[in-house]
């Protein structure tokens, strides 16, 4: 049989039995693979690696009332449109998005242009959704030099968060879990005056930018220079939060130097230490805290 007669024979067959099949991209049959039935109106779509997938499924959702008053919410289908207590949920769960929800930025990672250009989109966001309501920023980060001190980022990174922080509306109250060092820490120092704290546990560390210039000695020498000055300004950001002269700063960092927590209130990079979570006026997330509410989009 002629490989045109064999297309024919099979569309004709789809047909019959009521299914609908895909064309072929080119002139050879491919395999044969599962189908569904087709309700009216839909439609085989290609996708953006070429291959031709079924239309999404409709979500549909169930509410029932359990003993006790509880409600509990069924949902099954494509989970991108569902919503609950104004957050889209769906697999996996994104535990980003639901502290974006209550309006806290975590920065866990060092400082690369990835994760600046993340926490910046997160402040601009949380600024043109509530301007009157405060932003809390979790910093957890070696700043510009990953576990083994070697440089990974620019300190550039940090100056455009820096300036992000003190361009939005919003209040940002800064927290340091585990690690503000380099510049983290100066981001720390960048909170609300009166908002910045860290836990008991924290360090805290101060150091001079770092540099792997490579290449001929009238490029490592540019490099240099752009090293110097970004000293300065980090020198002079973290002199202005800390209520210290410059000279002070450039001084204290030229070597190392490691804060404990009331060490670091004692310096000025921030205003207390958190023992406990009633000492910080946090809004708790709402997500999930009731199920007695019907879902809504955001």
């Amino acid at each position: 049989m002629a490989k045109r007669d064999l297309v024919l024979w099979w569309c004709l067959l789809g047909s019959t039995l009521g299914l609908m099949v895909p064309p072929s991209s080119s002139s050879r049959l491919r395999s044969p693979r599962p189908v569904r039935a087709m309700g009216e109106g839909e439609l085989w779509k290609p996708s953006a690696s070429g291959l031709w997938q079924p239309p999404k499924m409709e979500t549909t959702m169930e509410t029932t009332m359990r003993s006790g008053g509880r409600t509990e919410t069924t949902m099954a289908g494509n989970y991108d449109d569902v919503y609950h207590d104004g957050v889209r949920i769906g697999p996996p769960p994104d535990l980003a998005s639901l502290l974006l929800h209550s309006r806290i930025v975590y920065l866990g990672m060092p400082i690369v242009p990835a994760v600046t250009e993340l926490i910046i989109a997160e402040l601009l966001y949380l600024n043109y959704d509530q301007p009157s309501k405060d932003v809390t920023l979790y910093i957890n980060s070696p700043g510009t030099i990953n576990s083994e001190r070697r440089s990974v980022g620019f300190e550039t990174e940090a100056f455009a968060i820096a300036d992000t922080i003190k361009y939005i509306t919003p209040r940002v109250k800064t927290i340091c879990v585990g690690q503000a060092f380099g510049a983290a820490a100066m981001l720390l120092a960048q909170g609300e005056p009166g908002y910045r704290f860290c836990l008991p546990n924290a360090s805290i560390m101060l150091h001079q930018p770092r540099s792997m210039a490579r290449g001929q000695a009238s490029d490592i020498a540019i490099k240099a220079r752009e090293v110097m000055v970004n000293r300065k300004v980090q020198c002079e950001m973290i002199a202005r939060a800390c209520g210290k002269s410059v000279e002070d700063v450039m001084h204290d960092a030229q070597r190392t130097k490691y804060l404990q927590p009331q060490e670091a209130v004692e310096y000025g990079l921030i205003d207390a230490i958190l023992d406990d979570e009633e000492d910080f006026d946090q809004v708790r997330p709402n997500f999930g805290r009731s199920l007695d509410a019907s879902p809504r989009e955001w």
